[in-house]
């Protein structure tokens, strides 16, 4: 018959369970970071095209997308914070505080999350734009990248918890041939910086 003294002991050495003690339990900054590599030879193709999508949690086919795309389905996996929800009713309570460069009369939940400008809106909203590092190694992983390619196609990715030969952070992203993730803090237009952080 087995002891108390016993049982205990065959208890204490159980594997911890994966759901409690695994993924959830990493830093905020690797676990985002994961959940965007993850997404690297998944989604292959840059798709802009305007989609009707479900509502809340509605995505376009995993193997395409579009820049945003990398970091709603990143939060998604992570913490299961959904932008598309977020984004949309925030603008529902505050249109007018977004840019106002579509011409739209109100908000379309289909797009609004899925577009640089209105991302960037949100985040200052909920207190996450911060100041650009005074040196490109100051990126921290986690903190979210935008900027603007050829001085006016706004862009946006996660800065990366692996970084170059030069220590600075890679930033996980999709440019338009798929998630990938590069070396490219420091090299374009306005750019600033984002960290809205969570919990789940």
């Amino acid at each position: 018959m087995q002891t108390r003294r016993s049982m205990l002991a065959s208890i204490v050495a159980l594997p911890l369970l994966p759901e409690t003690f695994g993924e959830r339990s990493l830093p905020f900054a690797a676990r985002l970071s994961k959940a965007a590599r993850e997404q690297i030879g998944v989604t292959r193709t840059y798709d802009a095209a305007y989609v009707r999508l479900s509502y809340p949690m509605g995505d376009v086919d995993r193997s395409t997308g579009v820049c945003t795309d990398v970091i709603i389905r990143a939060y998604r996996d992570a913490y299961d914070v959904d932008l598309q929800k977020l984004v949309h009713e925030d603008m529902r309570t505050a249109f007018a505080d977004y840019p106002d460069i579509w011409g739209l009369s109100r908000p379309d939940r289909n797009i609004d999350h899925r577009r640089v400008p209105n991302l960037e809106r949100y985040f200052e909203r909920q207190g996450a734009d911060l100041p650009l590092p005074t040196t490109l190694d100051g990126w921290r992983p986690g903190d979210l990248y935008t900027m603007r390619l050829g001085g006016r196609l706004p862009h946006i990715g996660i800065v990366s918890d692996k970084r170059t030969s030069a220590g600075h952070p890679y930033v996980i992203h999709n440019i338009g041939g798929g998630t990938q993730e590069e070396d490219i803090l420091g090299t374009f237009d306005d750019e600033r910086r984002f960290r809205f952080e969570t919990t789940g």
